[in-house]
């Protein structure tokens, strides 16, 4: 079932359709909030479906529901962001991985390194467009700044990113 479908569905109150959509984007905000976050963070995608179930009756375009909850989910990380830059950082912990893994699991940690590394606008709509395959006018909507920023956000991110790669001694 489509999500504008589902949306209307909800609008008129039936729970069934909004555990459709939670169930069909929840792995979805997850990931978005994980790779922002540097780490899954249950609070704070809970605050983002309060938010779409207080919000949904007031949704006017519910063709536009994906850009629409990424936006709250984008507002939502945003405050906890704040809320962590205002708190001292914690001593960091060395805590190295053993020879055992996996190169692939290697490969995967030193891309979420990498991309933690990268500043919060690049690192965002670098995971909106390739890892949530958003379309650009979508990342510019969530993100609230014209498509011409998104493509020069995108560049300066796909740059940082493969410096830092590099740095991390990843060989393309």
């Amino acid at each position: 079932m489509s999500d504008e479908l589902l949306v209307v569905r909800c609008q008129l109150g039936e729970r069934e359709a909004f555990a459709e959509l939670v169930q069909g984007w929840h792995p979805a905000v997850e990931r978005y909030v994980g790779r922002m976050l540097g780490g899954s963070d249950d609070d704070v995608v809970q605050e983002i479906w309060l938010a779409v179930l207080k919000g949904l009756p007031r949704l006017r375009q519910p063709d536009r529901f994906t850009p629409w909850l990424f936006t709250i989910a984008r507002r939502a990380v945003l405050n906890r962001l704040r809320d962590a830059y205002a708190r001292p950082e914690p001593e960091p912990i060395d805590d190295l991985p053993g020879d055992d893994e996996a190169e692939e699991v290697v490969n995967r940690e030193t891309l979420a390194d990498a991309l933690a590394a990268l500043p919060a606008r690049e690192r965002e709509v670098l995971l909106l467009f390739y890892l949530e395959d958003l379309p650009l006018d979508a990342c510019a909507q969530i993100c609230a700044v014209p498509v011409g920023t998104v493509k020069s956000r995108l560049n300066r991110a796909r740059r940082l990113l493969r410096h830092e790669m590099v740095r991390k001694g990843y060989e393309a």
